[in-house]
């Protein structure tokens, strides 16, 4: 099946308001089992509450049942991680260090982001993960 990858909700959103590009095809190659994504709670939460943000729903050229079916599509074929240990690697973003747990529970490879930097400069490193942008990770998943 491939690499496990965690997709951060930015490239979710650009692929929910663009009509192309690198975005949709990560979310291709997860439909496509072409790679293994991992979900936990707090990025689940995470998506279901950027469905529900008044820029998605007003630039999506999908209706809010068909950005519903992309989302039950995507968990569908995720690989459901619990994190049982909180390894705060104090990325510049509090935010998003949920995302780096995630992946690190699930053994990722990669985590697929649009602002890369947002991950780098960590406090506590995991040099066998990759920080890669959606346009990356898609030439890689060819």
């Amino acid at each position: 099946m491939g690499l496990t990858v965690v997709v951060d909700t930015s490239v979710f959103v650009s692929a929910l308001i663009g009509t192309a590009g690198a975005s949709r095809q990560v979310l291709r190659a997860c439909l496509e089992r072409r790679c293994r994504p991992a979900m936990g709670e707090k990025l689940f939460l995470e998506y279901e509450s950027v469905l529900q943000r008044p820029t998605v729903v007003r630039d999506s050229p999908l209706s809010a049942p068909e950005r519903e079916k992309l989302l039950d599509a995507f968990l569908s074929v995720c690989q459901w991680i619990p994190v049982f240990y909180l390894w705060r690697p104090n990325v510049p973003d509090e935010g998003d260090n949920h995302v780096v747990e995630l992946a690190v529970a699930a053994g990722a490879e990669v985590i697929v982001a649009q602002n890369v930097r947002d991950f780098r400069g960590g406090e506590l490193r995991f040099p066998q993960l990759e920080i890669l942008t959606a346009a990356q990770f898609a030439m890689r998943v060819r």
